[in-house]
C-alpha cells in the first residue's frame, strides 16, 4: 500500500508496509485524512510518533472498516468510522485500536468527518473538559479562521459561553465573525498601537472589562504576559503550542493574586485509555451536534493525496479558513 512518510524533510506519498491487523485493532480502508500542524513538525523531524506507533504521518482519518481483530466488539467489516490516532492517518489503510474510533455522526460525509476528529478532540478536550468553560464565561482563541479557531467558536457557543478570536487583518476578522465569534481583534494593529499591553487591552474593551475567563494558547512566549493580564480572577489558560518560544522570565504574583490555573496538554502521547475515554465523550457530547445541525465542519479545500506539499504549503502560509482534507479511496463516500 502507499502512505505519507517525511523523507529528506518532504511530505511523500510512497510505498509502506501493509499494517497487520492485531487483537483490539480495527483495519480502516481510508477515504480521507485531516491535515495538522503536526504533521508539519513531524515532517521536519521536530515531532516524532510516539515509541511504537507508525511512522506514516497524519492523526485523523475516516473511512470503512476493512477487517477487525480479535477481541473488536464495536465495529464489522463495512462501518463508516472516523478514528484518533498517533500516527499513520494519511495512507491507504490505517490500523487504529479500537478504544480511538469512532462512528460517523450521521448525515456526514467521510471527508467531513475526517476533518473534525483532531480539531474537536483538542477543543473539547482542553476547553470543555480541562479548563472548564462555562456557561455565559469568555474563551479567548488566537487565530479565529483556523482549523482549531473554527472549532473553537462551535464549541464555545454549545457550552452556552462567549469567544474572542484574534486575526491577523480586517478581513481574517471579519471572517471569523461571520463564523459566529462574539469579538474579533486584529492584533497586528493593537500590538502596534502598543506592544506591551495593546492585546489585553482590547480584551478587556471587547468584554466590557470582564476579561477572559479561559484561554487555549497555541503561540507561547511572546503573548504570556499579556495572556495573564486579560485574564479574570480564577482565569485558566491551556498551553497546547509554543510557536513563539516556549521560555518566559516573569513574575509569578498574579497567578497567586488572580488566583490563575495554567495547564499544560498534549494529546498525542496520552495513554490509549486516555484517548480512548476522550473518544466516547466526543460521540456522546459531540457527535450529536453534528446530528441535530448545532456543529458543521468548516473545510477550506479538499485536494488528493498527491498534492500533499500544497496542502502542507496552504497551512503554512495560514491563509486557510478551517480545515484542509486529503481524499485517499474516492469511492468511499
Amino acid at each position: 500500500m502507499k502512505g505519507i512518510l517525511a523523507i529528506d524533510d518532504r511530505p511523500v506519498w510512497t510505498d509502506v508496509t501493509n499494517p497487520v491487523v492485531q487483537p483490539g485493532k480495527v483495519l480502516i480502508r481510508v477515504g480521507a485524512a485531516g491535515v495538522n500542524r503536526a504533521d508539519l513538525l513531524q515532517v521536519r523531524g521536530m515531532y516524532p510518533p510516539p515509541p511504537g506507533e507508525s511512522e506514516i504521518i497524519g492523526l485523523e482519518c475516516a473511512g470503512v472498516v476493512d477487517a477487525v481483530g480479535d477481541g473488536v466488539t464495536r465495529f464489522s467489516p463495512g462501518d463508516r468510522v472516523c478514528a484518533l490516532v498517533p500516527g499513520g492517518a494519511i495512507a491507504e489503510y490505517c490500523l487504529a485500536d479500537e478504544q480511538t474510533v469512532m462512528t460517523i455522526p450521521g448525515g456526514l460525509s467521510v471527508v467531513e468527518a475526517a476533518s473534525i476528529v483532531e480539531t474537536w478532540a483538542t477543543v473539547w478536550d482542553n476547553v470543555a473538559l480541562r479548563a472548564g468553560l462555562a456557561q455565559d464565561q469568555w474563551l479567548l482563541v488566537h487565530g479565529g479562521t483556523s482549523g482549531i479557531g473554527s472549532t473553537a467558536i462551535q464549541a464555545a457557543h454549545l457550552l452556552g459561553a462567549k469567544i474572542v478570536t484574534t486575526g491577523s487583518n480586517d478581513d481574517k476578522c471579519a471572517t471569523a465573525t461571520a463564523m459566529g465569534s462574539d469579538q474579533t481583534i486584529n492584533y497586528n494593529q493593537v500590538l502596534i498601537d502598543d506592544p506591551e499591553h495593546g492585546l489585553a487591552t482590547a480584551i478587556s474593551r471587547v468584554t466590557g472589562g470582564h476579561g477572559v475567563d479561559v484561554i487555549l494558547d497555541h503561540i507561547g512566549a511572546s503573548y504570556y504576559d499579556q495572556h495573564i493580564e486579560a485574564l479574570r480572577p480564577g482565569g485558566r489558560m491551556v498551553f497546547i503550542g509554543f510557536l513563539s518560544g516556549h521560555k518566559v522570565q516573569t513574575s509569578l504574583v498574579p497567578l497567586l493574586m488572580k488566583r490563575l490555573t495554567l495547564i499544560g496538554s498534549t494529546l498525542r502521547n496520552r495513554n490509549l485509555d486516555e484517548r480512548g475515554s476522550l473518544c466516547l465523550i466526543l460521540e456522546s457530547d459531540v457527535w450529536p451536534a453534528f446530528e441535530r445541525g448545532e456543529a458543521k465542519p468548516v473545510i477550506h479545500a479538499v485536494l488528493p493525496v498527491t498534492e500533499i506539499e500544497t496542502a502542507h504549503q496552504m497551512l503554512r502560509e495560514g491563509s486557510h479558513v478551517g480545515k484542509i482534507v486529503l481524499t485517499i479511496d474516492g469511492t468511499i463516500a
